[in-house]
């Protein structure tokens, strides 16, 4: 599955970028994480409730921060277990463009699931992906736009 999209965030590049890589604003702005921690400058470890169609399950994971290239760009690549539900991996590479007061985020998400999650059909597990990926980019605007007002 492929999801791409971009998202206006009223705040400079840096401020973005400094949110985009603090666990605490990572956290509130992941739908569904319940938990998440930096292991190193590159890794972090997540625990995340996702809820899709009529499975429901806690996903165990690993992210790895890669391609790093501040504040521009860079690829953020995941995996988590769900027990019995199964499994979802993938990543995203993120592009913070400058717009005068502004910055332009792009992501480009490639994503696929396995076991129980697998057997729920492509549709619906698009849809919610894409309405996810939504919901984290737009939370994460309104937490940038946040954090930039406090700071100012």
């Amino acid at each position: 599955m492929d999801i791409t999209g971009e998202e206006r965030i009223a705040a400079r590049r840096e401020a973005v970028w400094q949110c985009l890589n603090d666990p605490d604003i990572l956290k509130r702005c992941i739908p569904g994480c319940q938990a998440i921690e930096a292991v190193s400058p590159t890794e972090l470890a997540a625990v995340v409730k996702v809820k899709i169609g009529p499975v429901s399950a806690t996903f165990n994971g690993k992210v790895t921060l890669s391609n790093l290239n501040p504040p521009e760009s860079y690829t953020i690549s995941g995996e988590g277990k769900g027990g019995i539900a199964g499994f979802a991996k993938g990543g995203a590479d993120v592009t913070l463009a400058e717009d005068s007061d502004e910055t332009l985020l792009s992501y480009d998400v490639k994503a696929e699931v396995g076991g129980k999650l697998a057997q729920l059909g492509s549709r619906l597990i698009d849809s919610t992906a894409k309405k996810l990926a939504q919901q984290f980019f737009a939370n994460l605007n309104l937490a940038v736009s946040g954090a930039a007002e406090a700071a100012s």
